[in-house]
């Protein structure tokens, strides 16, 4: 079972995102803002964040700058699950390598079933 941390405001989205994560087996702590998801981050120690971009008092790239300021949250993976199309917000390819962005999904063209198998391929051991 892994652990998601889901950053989204929107609480009918939220609770549906939450839960089909859950019935995919994967343990969930939804947060509807940055600042209690930066809290929560030492109690969930997520495997896995997925955000929006689109949030109150922080938008999502401050909060990817601030979890990526941390060095023990440097290397979780992100999806990014979000109202804001990828080019957008000065979101260049550099952004989002810096940022270790796993997967961006445009909420408006995304299905449940599209997160999911983002989730599963991001957090899919690497053969090697």
């Amino acid at each position: 079972m892994s652990s998601v941390l889901l950053l989204e405001p929107d609480t009918i989205l939220g609770q549906t995102y939450q839960n089909g994560l859950e019935f995919a087996g994967h343990e969930v702590e939804w947060c509807k803002d940055a600042q209690v998801a930066i809290q929560a981050m030492d109690k969930t120690k997520p495997d896995i964040i997925i955000t929006e971009l689109q949030l109150a008092m922080h938008n999502g790239i401050e909060f990817l700058y601030e979890l990526r300021s941390y060095t023990d949250w440097q290397n979780i993976p992100v999806v990014v699950l979000s109202h804001v199309p990828v080019l957008e917000r000065g979101i260049t390819v550099a952004l989002w390598q810096h940022l270790r962005i796993a997967a961006y999904h445009y909420k408006p063209l995304t299905k449940l079933s599209d997160l999911l198998r983002s989730v599963e391929r991001v957090l899919a051991p690497v053969d090697l």
